[in-house]
C-alpha cells in the first residue's frame, strides 16, 4: 500500500457525576453539538451522539492519530467546560471520571447508530443492551 488505510469505530458511554440527571432538555442538543465539535477538530467523524439526562453515547470513527483517552477526555472536558463557563456558569454540571469503549464493525454501524439515537425509547420500554450500558 501506498499510504495508510483505517476503518476504525468507536461505541463510547460515559455518565454524568453521580448519574444525576444534568442533562436537561435545554442543554442537551448543546452538550451533543460541542461534543461534535471537539470530535471534528480531533478527525474523528460523529456517526451517532445521544443519551438520557444521565449519559451519553457517542459512535464514531477513531483516527489512529489520538488515543482513547485524549477522544473522550477532550469530549468530555470540552462539553463540559462550555456548559459550566458558557450556558450555565451559575449551575453544577460534570461528568463522571469514567467511561466505557467498544469497538464497532463497519456492518454493524447502523445498528449501534439507531440504538443511540433512540435511547429514550429504549430506556422507556426497558430495550436496553446491557454491554453498552455503564
Amino acid at each position: 500500500m501506498h499510504r495508510n488505510f483505517t476503518q476504525l469505530y468507536v461505541h463510547c458511554v460515559w455518565a454524568t457525576w453521580d448519574r444525576l440527571p444534568l442533562i436537561t432538555p435545554d442543554i442537551q442538543e448543546i452538550i451533543y453539538n460541542s461534543i461534535t465539535r471537539q470530535c471534528n477538530q480531533l478527525n474523528c467523524q460523529v456517526i451517532a451522539v445521544g443519551g438520557i439526562s444521565d449519559h451519553i453515547h457517542l459512535l464514531t470513527s477513531f483516527p489512529t492519530t489520538i488515543t482513547l483517552s485524549k477522544l473522550i477526555g477532550e469530549a468530555k472536558g470540552s462539553s463540559s467546560h462550555f456548559i459550566t463557563h458558557e450556558i450555565k456558569p451559575n449551575q453544577f454540571f460534570k461528568w463522571q471520571g469514567g467511561y466505557g469503549v467498544f469497538s464497532v464493525s463497519h456492518s454493524n454501524l447502523n445498528q449501534v447508530a439507531n440504538y443511540i439515537r433512540n435511547q429514550p425509547q429504549h430506556h422507556q420500554q426497558k430495550q436496553l443492551i446491557s454491554n453498552w450500558e455503564i
